[in-house]
């Protein structure tokens, strides 16, 4: 099978708000596709009519070479999801949520225990398995929810923002789990809008901004659309930055940090680059507090890619405040 998951012009709005505006996807069978994009930028819309909840306007997409919207029940048969919010019963224990996730999706009877007391094993949630989901924390109820997606041993599973809200210690945690179903053989479709975690899990990434996909390829592919080597030059005060920037703009592409106390140049030779960024700001009279160079990152690329980070900018009504 070429594709694990695959969509091609996926569109939804919602009124006059644009939620997917032609969206193509494919993961290939055993690797983590990461969608990567703000708040609003329609990735839960697309996690959401992958996962057969909702209808797209125009578009198809196959999970597994089948039709998410002929062949909805199958597709389910065939899928784990787990969203931004655990999707688990406070009343019941660890155990119990895992139980009924068994008897829900037709399990043997007999297999359901067995499975059961596996996923708390391997989860960390042996110790607190009989104690009720609501006295657990973030990290906890994250971890069953995963455990809960993974019950009927699905061959595809989606992801949607699963470490939001989580302490760091709890968001690794998260990753060495995601890690280990990787290297298990799972297809995985993973939305963030975390950098750090699609350069670490994701074997693809495809950036989505206002509804439609504005890159795609490996971290070090989109990282080298800016060249090899980022030169730093941090300025003594706001008032010289428009002289550094106008300085440096034949060296290569510049960027002024928010606060206006910082100008990056991206260029090709790192070495070389430096003594030419020293020189033209010798010429303009500029002195910098300090230089540092380093290698782009994922932050950078989505920078150029949309002028902005992927900081929060709620746009698509399946992302406000109901995931």
């Amino acid at each position: 099978m070429e594709h694990a998951i695959y969509a091609e012009g996926l569109r939804k709005s919602y009124g006059d708000v644009v939620a997917l505006d032609g969206v193509d996807l494919a993961v290939a069978p055993g690797t983590v596709l990461g969608l990567l994009g703000p708040n609003g930028a329609g990735k839960t819309t697309a996690v959401r009519i992958l996962t057969t909840i909702l209808g797209a306007d125009a578009g198809r997409a196959e999970v597994l070479g089948i039709d998410v919207l002929r062949h909805p029940e199958q597709v389910r048969a065939r899928i784990g999801l787990a969203g931004q919010y655990a999707a688990v019963d406070d009343n019941l224990t660890g155990r119990e949520n895992l139980r009924l996730v068994g008897r829900l999706t037709h399990q043997r009877r007999a297999a359901i225990n067995p499975r059961a007391d596996e996923l708390l094993e391997r989860f960390g949630l042996s110790d607190a398995g009989d104690r009720p989901a609501k006295t657990y924390s973030g990290g906890m109820r994250r971890r069953l929810d995963l455990a809960a997606a993974l019950v009927h041993k699905p061959a595809v599973l989606f992801l949607d923002e699963p470490t939001t809200g989580l302490d760091p210690r709890s968001r690794i945690d998260l990753w060495g789990v995601i890690e280990e179903l990787r290297a298990d053989g799972a297809s995985v479709l993973l939305t963030t809008q975390y950098l750090e975690e699609a350069d670490r899990l994701a074997d693809r990434i495809s950036v989505v901004d206002d509804g439609r996909v504005i890159a795609e390829g490996t971290a070090a592919e989109l990282k080298a659309r800016l060249g090899t080597t980022i030169v730093h030059v941090d300025l003594p005060d706001a008032g010289r930055v428009d002289a550094a920037k106008h300085a440096l703009a034949s060296v290569g592409p510049t960027e002024v940090s928010e606060d206006r106390r910082s100008v990056e140049v991206n260029v090709a030779d790192g070495g070389r680059a430096l003594l030419e960024v020293v020189r033209r700001l010798d010429e303009a009279g500029v002195e910098p507090r300090s230089m540092t160079v380093r290698e782009p990152s994922l932050d950078d690329v989505f920078l150029t890619l949309t002028g902005r980070s992927p900081s929060p900018a709620p746009a698509d009504p399946t992302e406000e405040g109901h995931n």
